[in-house]
């Protein structure tokens, strides 16, 4: 089948992470959905393609190391999105706790690739500013979420991850509805946007 993934080699997609990537029809989905035409021909997880989504809603990336790595690696995926630290950053004080987070997630990360995996990292749309979140969320909000967008930019280059920033992508800039009625949560555009870009980074790797 034609299309950007055509002929990729990865057989075992897994996913771990918050709730970011649990949203059904989100873009650990889209991606999915890209990865398995392009071995059956069909939209869906067919038979060409093996998959799991351990993502969890209000996960912190030391919870999603302890709780979702053991079963990924058991999974035993040739490729990994992993997409956590958010819950970590929207809380005051994360600037003290970055380096403990990025620890984190390098703690899942590593194993994945020692244990044969591709592993994809995201940093996710960060707003100018998000009215609609509550008031203890503090002013410091959409600045704590761009510095772990630096850091784990910075992480993934170390750890030599298929990378995706979106922290600030055109979108941002353009004044594009990208959040749904929480104020914080990607709406389907955004997730479209973000497979989109997912499929095109490992479009490049083939």
């Amino acid at each position: 089948m034609d299309g950007p993934l055509a002929g990729h080699p990865w057989r075992r997609y897994a996913v771990l992470g918050d709730s970011v990537v649990q949203q059904p029809g989100g873009f650990a989905e889209l991606v999915r959905d890209e990865l398995a035409a392009a071995w059956s021909g069909s939209i869906g997880a067919g038979p060409g393609l093996a998959f799991l989504n351990l993502g969890r809603r209000n996960l912190r990336a030391a919870e999603v190391r302890a709780m979702q790595l053991s079963p990924a690696l058991a999974f035993a995926p040739d490729l990994a999105l992993v997409v956590c630290g958010a819950n970590d950053a929207m809380r005051p004080g994360y600037e003290a706790r970055a380096d403990a987070v990025d620890a984190e997630l390098a703690g899942i990360v590593r194993p994945l690739q020692e244990a044969g995996a591709r592993v994809i990292t995201v940093s996710v749309f960060v707003m100018r500013e998000y009215p609609r979140l509550p008031a203890w969320l503090g002013p410091g909000f959409a600045r704590r979420m761009a510095l772990l967008a630096r850091r784990t930019n910075a992480l993934a280059a170390a750890l030599g991850t298929v990378h995706v920033d979106l922290s600030d992508h055109p979108a941002i800039g353009d004044g594009e509805a990208l959040t749904g009625e929480d104020g914080l949560h990607g709406n389907a555009h955004s997730h479209r946007i973000a497979a989109t870009a997912v499929i095109q980074r490992l479009a490049a790797e083939l």
